[in-house]
């Protein structure tokens, strides 16, 4: 990243969105600074004058800017009126999604190693930014932070002490009645994190099954080496059409099965645009053959969000496999020209709307998780 202008960017953000967030209202309650650029301006204050900021390394202090400038431009599509006050529920995530989408089409950032983990880590702290003020609070918030951390294996640019900084900075950045407790909520997170030992990276398990069994939510201590009861691998593909899975499979797995949702359609003659229902069943039926049978398999479709891969997921495990997520991801104009000389050509639209609802697997919902660029 090391030719990218981050100034530059981080310039053109603000012009970008000015308008924007000078147009979005807040809860006079939470946010009695008022409109959301002034209370964005003011956590880049903030962030600016923090110490545990300026002793970050160069890129990650410009991740840190990058996500603060964004971290609640999600508010713009979800801010609405209601019982006497502003409301932005799921703006977070939303946010998230919108940055991904920007980040990926505007300048570029998708299908290379390093730019697609600096995005990712901006759109966790985008997503996960609220967290902090109310982890101690939550009766998972150990798991929740465990969780968030085991990102730092695909993403090494994103910690909780970064989550942190940006919880407090957006929390100096607001004018509130609460503002010194949830201050004090923040550094109650990370002092948790630490203790935990997942403030500056995933915890070092003793295996990837203990790993797996603790974040699923399992009653287990994270330091038990548990036995290993899996009897072979489940490989669930995930990411846009073009991406390349099928030439991923032929390469790498070519003597395993395949479900293909593509394949299913195109027997059954049922449009991509009609009712899926049917295709996901029998998806699942012929998954459950295999796994009756023990037989690995690889699962090939987009699932683009988390509520479908969990779904799978839990499915495969049910049955004792061990599953590996593989995401792939090429850059946009490869997408485009693949999905072109695809048999069912998948309209652009259709893979913008896809876009705008993507979440890249997180490291916590499978065995293995991967993410490679073709």
């Amino acid at each position: 990243m090391g030719d990218i202008d981050f100034h530059h960017i981080e310039d053109h953000l603000l012009a970008r969105f000015e308008q924007a967030l000078r147009s979005t209202h807040q809860s006079s309650v939470y946010h009695a600074e008022g409109d959301v650029y002034t209370h964005t301006m003011m956590v880049v204050e903030a962030l600016q004058s923090l110490p545990e900021y300026q002793l970050l390394d160069e890129r990650k202090r410009h991740i840190l800017m990058v996500a603060t400038l964004l971290h609640d431009v999600g508010k713009i599509p979800t801010s609405k009126f209601e019982d006497g006050d502003w409301h932005s529920p799921h703006h977070a995530p939303t946010g998230s999604r919108m940055v991904r989408q920007l980040l990926w089409k505007e300048y570029g950032w998708c299908g290379m190693e390093i730019p697609m983990q600096v995005r990712e880590a901006i759109c966790l702290l985008v997503r996960y930014h609220s967290f902090p003020p109310h982890a101690i609070d939550m009766p998972d918030g150990k798991l929740r932070l465990h969780q968030m951390a085991s990102n730092s294996l695909l993403v090494p640019d994103f910690t909780l002490r970064m989550l942190c900084i940006l919880g407090k900075a957006d929390m100096l950045g607001r004018k509130c009645e609460d503002r010194e407790q949830m201050l004090d909520q923040i550094a109650l997170c990370e002092e948790l994190a630490k203790e935990e030992g997942c403030l500056d990276a995933c915890y070092p398990f003793p295996s990837d099954a203990t790993r797996r069994a603790f974040l699923s939510g399992q009653d287990v201590w994270k330091d038990q080496d548990l036995y290993d009861d899996t009897w072979g691998e489940v490989v669930l593909l995930s990411g846009l059409p073009g991406t390349g899975k099928d030439t991923w499979i032929n390469r790498h797995l070519p003597h395993l099965p395949m479900i293909s949702l593509d394949n299913i359609r195109r027997e059954r003659k049922i449009s991509p645009k009609a009712e899926q229902g049917l295709v996901g069943n029998i998806a699942r039926e012929q998954a459950k053959e295999y796994l009756r049978r023990r037989e690995p398999f690889v699962w090939n479709a987009t699932n683009i969000t988390t509520q479908m891969r969990e779904s799978l997921v839990s499915l495969f495990e049910t049955y004792h496999a061990r599953v590996r997520i593989v995401y792939l991801e090429t850059n946009w104009q490869t997408q485009l020209e693949r999905n072109r000389s695809r048999e069912a050509v998948v309209s652009q639209q259709a893979i913008e709307q896809m876009l705008a609802k993507l979440t890249l697997p997180e490291a916590y919902e499978a065995r293995r998780v991967e993410w490679m660029n073709l």
